[in-house]
């Protein structure tokens, strides 16, 4: 029912739509998880990854008729330019779906109890204590806000090897993403969803502590949806390829003009990415 609620074609011509529909699903999500599983004393420590599921579940009818429609696109268009302009309308409508997912666990991360807060999203704050504190976990976890300070700016020695520090876990990632949707189609849905509510616990606590929402927002989304967006691309890539093997394609002179497309996909991901831990490590700390 939802691919017919919401269609891709519709959701490229006004993309923007998409962000109330991410805040929506994750807004809807939280509701769900929170109050289905609080009260289970097994699945109430689990509650995090419960709204990651359920986010997901809401998600993967669109993107999963939104990789047919690109592969399709790919037959159709012979420009290579003029295909990579009609993939940024994808891209743009992806982007403002996860910014609606950020916006909602954000959202619902301030104004919520501190208890309900810290039952919901116990797993986004580990992991960010994991990220940002991993030699003294335990105290982060008793006052996650406690780190933050003034950021130190690098010099360029120090600051090239953050950014090789920040690109070799982030590949990983960018793997992740194009591996699940080759062989799951939606299925790198599950790991665009999972670092949109880490990025919102990170915003929620930044937030918190300095009682400024967008100064939050623009503190992690300044490099975090170029980011994203680069895992967005490499998701649409191997969705792409998955789809025509499925179809029978392999071996026609369609499926090479597919296939090309998807390494041009693969390509700009990369350097997206590239370009988003330059932003995080030379850029952000400037600004925040």
């Amino acid at each position: 029912m939802l691919e017919t609620l919401l269609n891709p074609k519709k959701a490229e011509r006004k993309p923007w739509e998409m962000l109330i529909i991410g805040a929506l699903y994750a807004a809807l999500s939280v509701v769900i998880a929170d109050f289905l599983f609080s009260k289970n004393f097994v699945f109430e420590k689990h509650i995090g990854m419960l709204i990651v599921f359920f986010t997901v579940i809401f998600s993967i009818p669109f993107f999963f008729y939104m990789i047919k429609y690109e592969e399709e696109k790919g037959i159709r268009i012979e420009s290579e330019r003029g295909l990579l302009k009609e993939h940024a309308k994808a891209l743009a409508a992806l982007s403002f779906l996860f910014i609606g997912y950020v916006i909602a666990f954000s959202v619902l991360f301030i104004i919520l109890p501190s208890e309900t807060v810290n039952r919901n999203f116990r797993t986004q704050i580990e992991t960010y204590c994991i990220i940002n504190n991993r030699f003294d976990i335990e105290q982060c976890l008793a006052n996650p806000v406690s780190g933050y300070s003034k950021n130190v700016h690098l010099n360029v020695k120090e600051g090239m090897n953050r950014v090789a520090a920040i690109l070799s876990n982030n590949f990983y990632v960018l793997l992740f993403s194009l591996f699940f949707s080759f062989l799951f189609g939606a299925g790198a849905i599950f790991i665009l969803v999972w670092n949109a509510s880490v990025i919102a616990a990170a915003i929620g606590l930044f937030a918190r502590s300095h009682a400024n929402l967008l100064l939050g927002f623009g503190r992690y989304m300044l490099h975090g949806l170029p980011e994203i967006a680069s895992y967005f691309i490499v998701a649409l890539a191997g969705g792409i390829i998955g789809s025509a093997l499925i179809k029978q394609e392999f071996g026609r002179e369609r499926f090479w003009r597919i296939l090309e497309d998807s390494l041009d996909l693969i390509i700009l991901g990369l350097l997206v990415l590239i370009i988003s831990a330059f932003i995080e490590v030379f850029i952000t700390p400037i600004i925040f």
